[in-house]
């Protein structure tokens, strides 16, 4: 992925900005400038709370190139609270295993490195259960 390409899209990856529709409220991600409920033009942002449950999940035991070392990765279709459905690598999981409703939360992670001379390394949003606030 290009340099420019990174900078683009740096607000949806880290922090899950999207937008929001001005005509019927609906919050969407990614930001599509053209609501998917009302075909009305929402090109206001709205940043997400990167709170959700896993809505599905699957193991994955074999990787596209460039992301062998990281096996065996757990990627999931996460309902974010304001109702988008993202997919994304969960993170952080230790020995606790994946279950279907498990609270989540966006993290910012390392994803990848270019792997030559550029140095680029990308960062970018993935979930980790959430921690339950202490009282």
């Amino acid at each position: 992925m290009e340099n420019p390409r990174h900078w683009r899209i740096r607000k949806q990856r880290y922090a899950l900005v999207g937008e929001v529709c001005p005509h019927c409220e609906v919050k969407i991600f990614p930001p599509r400038d053209v609501c998917p409920n009302c075909g009305g033009e929402a090109k206001t942002q709205f940043a997400f709370s990167g709170k959700g449950t896993v809505f599905s999940y699957t193991i994955m035991n074999d990787a596209p190139a460039g992301y062998e070392k990281n096996l065996p990765y757990a990627v999931a279709l996460v309902k974010l609270e304001e109702g988008p459905i993202v997919t994304a690598q969960l993170t952080d999981l230790g020995d606790q295993p994946v279950e279907i409703g498990m609270p989540v939360e966006m993290v910012t992670r390392r994803i990848r490195d270019d792997g030559d001379e550029k140095g680029i390394i990308v960062y970018g949003y993935k979930f980790r259960p959430a921690f339950a606030s202490q009282h």
